[in-house]
């Protein structure tokens, strides 16, 4: 090859070399309907997951609560949920944690607004139902005893200040003070009794099998009102009204 060929190579060489330094890099392309991941703050992600965990439990139920479902929902990796939370055993157990700290706070404030006795005596069970009628899915899962782990440390903590909540209500209906750790027969019969009625007629509301009820009595009748009427009349007596 003359030199005047080898110039004319090296120069061509030079400028294809130019054009490609000088065009942009393209971003690889995501598989369609990929979500974009979420970036976090360290100690910011467990929170995301949790909060995820409980949109995607209150929409699609426990049935849907997987824990790819909740990376997808929370815009991360499907290996971050079992990064944090080990299993579906341990990230259903600490958003029981999280749905007994919230069910608590509810019912510490339930009286804030009472300004008579009866109100006051009302006022607990009231958000009690309240807070499960607001969120079914959470209230749901803190009573699925075989899906839990409370050996989890957050789990136990906030179940045990929930019951440490009833036992202090029900003592203080009775005028007594009741420890949570050591309970006569009466005492424990007592929180039972308390338990059983709020408990059982808030599963059956959720459930829709109050209708029947509902639709026999005076016309208007909400189950709120029923519920009162529960609450106020003696174990005994008559119900209060017509």
């Amino acid at each position: 090859m003359g030199k005047t060929e080898t110039r004319t190579e090296t120069a061509r060489v030079a400028r294809t070399s130019k054009k490609a330094s000088a065009a942009p890099s393209r971003p690889a392309r995501r598989p369609a309907g990929a979500k974009a991941e979420t970036p976090y703050h360290h100690g910011a992600l467990r929170e995301a997951l949790l909060q995820a965990a409980e949109r995607v439990l209150e929409r699609d139920g426990l049935s849907g609560l997987t824990l790819r479902a909740v990376a997808r929902e929370a815009g991360v990796s499907h290996a971050a949920p079992t990064h944090h939370f080990g299993d579906l055993t341990g990230l259903l157990s600490e958003l029981a944690a999280v749905g007994f700290r919230q069910f608590n706070a509810a019912m510490a404030s339930s009286g804030d607004a009472a300004t008579t006795p009866v109100e006051r005596a009302l006022a607990r069970p009231k958000a009690y139902v309240a807070y499960a009628q607001a969120h079914p899915g959470m209230y749901g899962i803190m009573f699925r005893t075989e899906r839990l782990d409370y050996s989890r440390p957050s789990l136990h903590e906030a179940a045990e200040a929930s019951f440490a909540g009833l036992a202090n209500a029900v003592g203080m209906m009775r005028q007594e003070q009741i420890s949570g750790d050591a309970l006569t027969l009466n005492q424990g019969a007592a929180i039972a009794r308390a338990w059983s009625m709020v408990h059982g007629f808030t599963m059956l509301l959720l459930d829709g099998r109050l209708a029947d009820i509902l639709g026999r009595l005076p016309e208007g009748t909400t189950a709120e009102r029923l519920f009162e009427a529960m609450l106020t009349a003696p174990i005994t007596g008559k119900l209060p009204g017509p």
